[in-house]
């Protein structure tokens, strides 16, 4: 079976948003950052906000079938990345 592409972890935790899909899967993720200093990010207290949707159009013409909220961890990426993937069909 094939697997969503999801950046390396650093671009979540540089709080880069992230859109992309595989055949019909659309999905959407969000990185919810809080800083611990104006320069360092808490990455236990950040989070990665997961949307997944089925169909042809952009994230804001479509209606979002399933979320999910996922630390910022590789752990977090990979249990992401899972769960994108369980929406595959």
């Amino acid at each position: 079976m094939e697997k969503v592409f999801l950046p390396v972890l650093h671009s979540f935790e540089n709080n880069n948003v992230f859109t992309g899909s595989l055949g019909e899967l659309r999905y959407k993720v969000t990185p919810i950052i809080v800083m611990k200093t104006q320069k360092e990010v808490d990455l236990e207290a950040s989070t990665m906000k997961g949307e997944v949707w089925h169909g042809p159009f952009r994230y804001e013409k479509s209606t979002i079938e399933d979320e999910r909220i996922f630390p910022v961890s590789q752990q977090g990426r990979e249990e992401l990345q899972d769960w994108i993937d369980s929406h595959l069909g």
